[in-house]
């Protein structure tokens, strides 16, 4: 009876000592994981800011990249954003910063070149008025093209043209994007001080009815590293790049 007690006592600490390891083991594992998960830098640069209510905000606000030298004094920065109003009303929208002149709308990529006025695909074509579709056919009052089709009235395109000041109208439930990826995008004109990356830019986005979002704007970081420097090789007579170092006198 002794023996039978004493060895269902061992098996007990047995088991319970296994179990203490494994849980320690378990324990470490875990920490391991979320230290390493709180290291990684997010891939996508951008502040996010919006109302109390959330029916207003601003995504992925962000100044370009300026390079390695900074912004210097005075010069412009293209800023983005995307500007979405979940309100059941439309809400005009006027964008100021505290760290530069002005706020304006400018265009982007190919978009931005205008169509030269002497064109050949103007009136003075060979074409002329002499054109059989210009003596009153159906194609021309008639054609369905001409009308405004459901996707260009829902467009979320800013009213304002470009470069003028950043003030425009969103529909309800929509949304305007002025980023890299459209053809419009905010301009910070006149920036009151240098600036690198990291650093911020105060931006105001007043919605009207005392709806108003203040948010910094972060200045875009390189997604690659800067390429290091030609090294100098120290000679007598001058410095001189490494690779003119290969040859000799």
């Amino acid at each position: 009876m002794t023996r039978s007690i004493r060895g269902s006592r061992r098996a007990a600490l047995l088991l319970s000592g296994v179990a203490a390891a494994t849980s320690l083991l378990l324990s470490g594992c875990g920490a391991g994981q979320i230290s390493e998960t709180a290291e990684k830098v997010p891939s996508v640069q951008g502040v996010n800011i919006e109302t109390e209510d959330g029916k207003l905000a601003v995504r992925g606000l962000l100044v370009d990249f300026p390079g390695v030298e900074g912004y210097r004094a005075g010069e412009d920065a293209l800023l983005n954003a995307v500007i979405y109003n979940d309100s059941q009303e439309p809400v005009t929208v006027t964008v100021t910063s505290q760290d530069a002149r002005e706020v304006v709308i400018t265009r982007t990529g190919a978009s931005a070149s205008p169509t030269p006025s002497g064109s050949p695909s103007e009136s003075a074509s060979p074409s002329g008025s002499a054109s059989p579709s210009d003596s009153g056919s159906p194609s021309d009052s008639a054609s369905p093209s001409d009308s405004a089709s459901p996707s260009d009235s829902a467009s979320p395109s800013p009213s304002a043209p470009a470069g003028e000041p950043a003030r425009f109208e969103i529909a309800p439930l929509s949304y305007i994007q002025l980023n890299q990826q459209s053809d419009r995008m905010l301009q910070l004109l006149g920036l009151n001080e240098s600036l690198h990356s990291g650093q911020n830019v105060v931006v105001t986005f007043d919605f009207g009815n005392g709806n108003t979002i203040t948010g910094p704007a972060p200045i875009a970081v390189p997604l690659t590293p800067a390429a290091p420097p030609s090294p100098i090789v120290h000679r007598e007579g001058g410095e001189e790049p490494a690779g003119d170092a290969q040859h000799g006198d």
